[in-house]
């Protein structure tokens, strides 16, 4: 069954389109990422499934009832905010029982489902605490348990991870996947964060202006962008013009490798100056100049390095260059 459909949705506030005749379908079950630049419409569409904006025209379902007049605390939607919105005067244990209370729950009944929600993402114990009292890291997994405490269907996560620190939100992202796993629930997730998506998302909806330009596993969003706009945002890649293209392969598209896949060697298909080295760690990124067109290279730290000035020759394995069909 689907978790939630869009058919033709679309948002407008005056002149601006928001979202633009958005048509997309998450199954039960399944980790579903939005991702894009800010503005590109994921965040409405995130309000649209939680019943915070009206769509302008088009249909949503949520599993198979058409909610487009069905207020926010009648979906069997919750959402996490950014911010966590946690009460301040509150504390954890009454935070996370706070949906319970309004819905008419006894205080021993609520408590004890928070409680199960605390144990569920790791904070049991903290029930007496402030949210001035937790990290930051505790402070999100009291907001996730607030959410999860109503058992909902459909779990929307509005950047939820965009506060913390790198290590703290990687640690974050394994954990959220894991519980996503455990409780078998569908996790709705948007984020602008490439690393997020990929990592955590069974599919991926990338959207710009909009529109949701592309949909598919992160293997293929990476390695095989149907438009220019995907092999740009998504991570780093190489898009080489059609000129270039039609050279190399016959074909007068648009073409995008990642840098990963391009090798330097004495002979190959396209020559480059080297114009630029940049120490990654793990790696070397090497700035180049072919057909008046700026590539990457990313080189393990063990291969020899060229020098800036130097001429190299491009070279990768057969499949590694993507043509795209599409312009946007």
């Amino acid at each position: 069954m689907s978790a939630v459909n869009f058919d033709h949705v679309s948002r407008h506030f005056g002149e601006v389109k928001a979202v633009d005749g958005v048509s997309l379908d998450i199954p039960e079950g399944e980790f579903f990422a939005m991702l894009g630049p800010s503005g590109s419409g994921k965040t409405t569409c995130l309000r649209l499934i939680a019943g915070f904006e009206r769509p302008t025209s088009g249909k949503i379902a949520i599993f198979g009832e058409q909610v487009a007049d069905l207020p926010p605390y009648k979906r069997h939607v919750n959402t996490v905010f950014q911010d966590y919105a946690l009460f301040p005067h509150l504390n954890v244990i009454d935070n996370v029982a706070y949906g319970l209370m309004i819905a008419g729950q006894g205080r021993k009944a609520r408590h004890a489902a928070a409680e199960q929600a605390l144990e569920m993402v790791r904070l049991s114990g903290y029930g007496t605490r402030r949210p001035s009292e937790l990290s930051g890291g505790q402070r999100q997994r009291v907001a996730l348990a607030r959410a999860l405490v109503n058992k909902p269907r459909v779990l929307l996560l509005d950047e939820p991870l965009g506060a913390l620190d790198l290590k703290l939100r990687e640690q974050m992202q394994e954990e959220l996947k894991g519980l996503q796993r455990q409780l078998g629930i569908t996790f709705v997730f948007v984020t602008h964060d490439q690393g997020e998506a990929l990592s955590m998302a069974d599919r991926v909806a990338v959207f710009n202006e909009g529109r949701i330009i592309q949909v598919g596993a992160p293997e293929d969003i990476y390695f095989r962008p149907e438009v220019p706009f995907v092999a740009d945002f998504v991570g780093s890649s190489n898009v080489l013009p059609p000129a270039t293209v039609a050279r190399l392969t016959g074909h007068e598209v648009t073409a995008a490798i990642r840098p990963e896949r391009v090798r330097l060697a004495e002979t190959g298909p396209l020559t480059a100056t080297v114009t630029g080295l940049s120490f990654l760690g793990l790696s070397t990124r090497v700035s180049l100049m072919a057909d008046g067109t700026r590539m990457t290279a990313l080189l393990p730290q063990d291969a020899p390095r060229p020098a800036v000035g130097d001429k190299v020759a491009l070279t990768w394995a057969e499949g590694d260059l993507h043509l795209m069909r599409g312009k946007a």
